[in-house]
């Protein structure tokens, strides 16, 4: 166990090591049993957490909120319209006034090319922990979570068992990239077999690519990328969809509205889902578009795990900011 993990940032997949990963769910599942048990976890009385939102979020929000109460804090929800980020606050200010008016900052910003440079400066001159609740490139919290879920259905030796990263058809916006590339950054280092399917104009970028086989390789676990949704759903152990848009193909919304038309045949249904393992789990981390991205069928099914995931961020989010802010 890595206990000294006082003052640190959680910005990206790979900023803690697999020990100290460990160690966040190891606490996670402490502060789970202490909540069924009714025991206070008052860890982090009197503090105060800066939650800054650039883009909306119903789960994210909730976990980290809840999270904080549990730890006897105070979580702060601040929408950036709602200050004068738009009149002027650059980055350094926002990290110096936060970070000396506050104990934590945790910040959710996707804008392409923008939101994770802006929360790397806010955390260049913050002299207290920042967290990323999503950037475009990762979304490190959600990854535990989904991490933490896996390991309680699967065991927490995952060598050997088959994940299915799928690219998923849906018509609401351009969804950010952050889900899949954290996934392939954070899973292999677990031993996980790791697929990565989507139609050819979704690919990850290279750096991701390359250090989600290094990382594979250290564990001996195998990493794959394919264009066949059903050939890399068959006899997998964990099958997880989402939709993000071509990022590293156009920025364009027209055009990248028409690369996603191509490809509506990329739903996970329940003939789809028969092709995985008869236990596999179903995983997503919400929202999802019904019946477009996934069937309700699979979403609403017995091998669904998506409210576990979803209660399951509260306690990694309970887990990091206790480890890192006590």
């Amino acid at each position: 166990m890595q206990s000294n993990l006082r003052g640190r940032n959680f910005i990206t997949d790979l900023d803690f090591s697999v020990e100290e990963i460990e160690t966040i769910l190891d606490v996670a599942w402490d502060l789970k049993r202490k909540r069924a048990m009714h025991e206070p976890t008052p860890y982090l009385r009197d503090k105060a957490l800066a939650m800054l939102f650039f883009y909306s979020s119903t789960r994210t929000r909730a976990a980290f909120e809840a999270a904080f109460i549990h730890l006897g804090g105070h979580p702060a929800f601040i929408e950036s319209r709602t200050t004068q980020i738009s009149h002027g606050d650059t980055e350094r200010e926002i990290g110096q006034v936060m970070g000396r008016t506050y104990d934590g900052i945790s910040i959710r910003h996707v804008d392409w090319g923008i939101g994770n440079k802006y929360i790397n400066l806010v955390a260049e001159a913050s002299p207290v922990p920042v967290f990323n609740m999503q950037c475009e490139y990762y979304h490190p919290f959600q990854i535990l979570a989904d991490l933490m879920t896996i390991m309680e259905k699967k065991g927490r030796n995952l060598k050997r068992k088959k994940m299915v990263m799928s690219w998923a058809y849906a018509e609401s916006y351009q969804k950010p990239m952050s889900i899949p590339n954290s996934m392939a950054l954070q899973m292999p280092r677990f031993g996980i077999d790791f697929v990565l399917a989507h139609p050819p104009e979704f690919k990850l970028p290279d750096e991701t690519i390359e250090r989600a086989k290094e990382e594979a390789r250290k564990t001996g676990a195998s990493f794959e990328i394919t264009d066949d949704m059903e050939a890399a759903f068959k006899d997998a152990d964990v099958i997880y969809p989402k939709s993000w848009g071509p990022w590293m193909v156009t920025t364009d919304a027209k055009e990248s509205g028409e690369i996603i038309k191509k490809y509506s045949s990329w739903i996970t249904d329940e003939r789809k889902m028969a092709l995985a393992k008869e236990d596999a789990i179903f995983m997503h981390p919400l929202p999802a578009d019904r019946e477009i991205e996934v069937t309700s069928a699979v979403m609403d099914g017995p091998n669904s795990v998506i409210f576990d995931e979803t209660e399951n961020k509260t306690y990694i989010c309970s887990s990091v900011m206790a480890l890192t802010m006590a």
